[in-house]
């Protein structure tokens, strides 16, 4: 498998990448840390599969540290400053002081304009309508070709690499090699694939998860998505709400049977996340009636 994936390119957006460069450790390699604190003796009494999932659902995370994948990755610099926030990770970043920037850049289609959303100020939410995506996608291949167009005058003239590149637009692909543990790996998939993650670095979130690390770690990725991505936390305020609708008598309940039965720290709060966020809880839970 590791033959078949190293170098292998997955494109994501519309000059992107993300390949394989090596990887140390395997399931095997999680559960041979694992079993170096219990001794011999505990091979006897579960399987690889089944102390893989014991150790995510307790959060015994030391043992996932123990494997490591080292990606390339080619990623516009707008999305890659997300990216780098996670800081647990070995990297090594394509230099625009020593080469000349990578003559490529992410592109809008008319049709990907995304507009603002109301509810959440750091997210999108809906499309701008066809003509105005039209427009702004012109728009963005004309200031992406005048300013590349800039950028390489200023080189041909001599100026020096690092100041040259001021002006090239965020939208410009920068290229990384990128080391992290396992444990980590997961960290950043658990924020990075979510939905409610921007649109860019999900597509390279989904494809690290789904073609690198799941088949290279086909049971630690599984414990990872049931006790860890698709995971549902309550917390105890949660967990005060439930109690309360079944002492009512109103499970599953309505929104407004809901309200009635919030915690008493919510109730003066005309806009409250934590509300919000137990609402949805018990939505997906089927205690509240969508």
């Amino acid at each position: 498998m590791l033959e078949t994936l190293r170098w292998k390119k997955f494109s994501v957006l519309d000059k992107g990448f993300v390949c394989l460069v090596d990887v140390m450790g395997s399931d095997s390699a999680v559960v041979q840390a694992a079993r170096v604190s219990y001794g011999e003796g505990t091979k006897k009494l579960s399987d690889d599969r089944t102390l893989l999932r014991y150790l995510m659902r307790h959060e015994h995370t030391t043992p996932f540290e123990m494997a490591e994948v080292k990606l390339l990755v080619r990623v516009p610099m707008d999305c890659w400053r997300q990216w780098i926030r996670h800081r647990t990770a070995s990297v090594n970043e394509y230099s625009t002081r020593y080469s000349i920037a990578i003559d490529a850049a992410q592109e809008t289609e008319p049709a990907e304009w995304r507009l603002q959303s109301q509810m959440n100020r750091q997210g999108s939410f809906g499309f701008a309508p066809q003509e105005a995506g039209l427009q702004l996608s012109e728009e963005e291949r004309v200031f992406q070709e005048q300013a590349r167009l800039l950028y390489e005058s200023r080189i041909e003239q001599g100026i020096a690499r690092e100041q040259a590149r001021k002006d090239l637009p965020l939208s410009t692909y920068t290229e990384a090699y990128w080391k992290i543990d396992l444990h980590n790996l997961f960290r950043f998939l658990k924020l990075r694939m979510k939905s409610n993650a921007q649109y860019e670095i999900q597509q390279y979130a989904k494809i690290i998860g789904e073609e690198i690390v799941k088949p290279l770690f086909p049971l630690s990725w599984e414990a990872f998505l049931d006790y860890n991505f698709e995971a549902l936390t309550l917390n105890k305020l949660d967990r005060e709400v439930i109690r309360n609708l079944a002492a009512a008598g109103t499970l599953p309940a309505s929104e407004q049977q809901f309200l009635d039965a919030q915690v008493s720290a919510w109730k003066e709060l005309a806009r409250c996340r934590e509300r919000d966020e137990c609402l949805e809880k018990l939505k997906e839970l089927g205690l509240v009636i969508r």
